[in-house]
């Protein structure tokens, strides 16, 4: 005769002291996050609702914020109606687009030349690349505005000594947004040279020394190691491009002003434009509550992106 036995399930017992010992942690722990909470939510959180409020509502920055109307969403609806914030979204998409496409695979071929080569002096060479991410905006801005000038500029001398013609970097609107992608790519590849750098370090060197004993090429390794173990830096490293693309605004204000004939004129640019010069509160918040929205969207993708992979 046999018997059946059945396994009762297993109980989360805690003894009364760890019970007490957590709840004591946890009340710590919500102590001395606190002060951080309070800062985030009185200058994030706060700030945010009040754009999101400000956007649902006509008002001038040039008077009281008691006279905002309601409107709801009409000034998001003049979004779509207004050539100038379409072109503003057009030019940050191209820049952006520009910027990903060129930053990403030079960063990738610059971290592989910098990690794999047993050369001297690549240390040398990663502070002199992440050096360009640390240097002040307005410093580089004034480099670049030399750099570009059509006088005297040293690019336009050496287009000019090939027998050629050199053309207005900044002030022809066939080049001046693709002069402005240049110089976000030579300001910004450092920091994601470093960051791939630092992703390469987590591959297992044994990987490739078996990949080299079946007779795996350098070409079929980077192919079939590198990438696929290296994708959550790239993600990361695309989702940080795209965030720093879109939300560009020093080299325009600085550089361009959103010319020639609004041919730089970008999303952060038309924000502070609408609000700051023109007043127009409501509008400019609901361009930055749609950009917010943008990023968030892209970052949602790209998360999701990650995480099937992974699985």
């Amino acid at each position: 005769m046999t018997t059946a036995t059945t396994a009762s399930p297993r109980r989360n017992t805690v003894s009364p002291p760890m019970r007490r010992r957590r709840s004591k942690t946890a009340k710590w722990s919500a102590l001395f996050l606190s002060p951080a909470m309070i800062v985030i939510g009185v200058f994030t959180v706060i700030p945010m609702l009040m754009t999101i409020w400000i956007s649902l509502n006509k008002w001038s920055m040039f008077t009281s914020i008691t006279d905002m109307t309601f409107v709801g969403l009409d000034n998001y609806t003049r979004l779509l109606g207004d050539a100038s914030r379409m072109q503003a979204i057009a030019n940050t998409g191209v820049y952006v687009g520009l910027s990903v496409l060129i930053t990403i695979p030079l960063a990738l071929l610059i971290a592989l030349l910098l990690y794999f080569p047993k050369l001297k002096g690549k240390g040398v060479v990663r502070t002199l690349l992440f050096a360009t991410y640390v240097i002040p905006t307005i410093a580089i801005v004034i480099i670049w505005g030399n750099i570009y000038s059509p006088g005297y500029g040293p690019l336009s001398a050496m287009v000019s000594a090939i027998g050629l013609t050199p053309p207005g970097w900044l002030s022809d609107p066939q080049w001046a947004l693709l002069s402005l992608v240049i110089f976000n790519v030579w300001q910004m590849l450092g920091y994601y040279v470093i960051l791939l750098i630092a992703g390469l370090t987590q591959i297992n060197e044994e990987l490739y020394e078996a990949a080299r004993i079946d007779g795996a090429g350098l070409v079929r390794q980077t192919w079939s190691i590198t990438i696929p173990l290296l994708r959550p830096s790239l993600v990361f490293v695309i989702l940080m491009t795209f965030v720093n693309s879109i939300q560009v605004f020093d080299p325009i204000y600085l550089l361009t002003q959103g010319g020639p004939a609004n041919s730089t004129n970008v999303v952060g640019f038309e924000i502070q434009r609408s609000a700051f010069q023109y007043g127009m509160a409501g509008e400019s918040s609901a361009l930055a509550v749609s950009l917010f929205l943008m990023i968030v969207a892209i970052g949602g993708v790209l998360g999701i992106i990650m995480k099937g992979r992974k699985r």
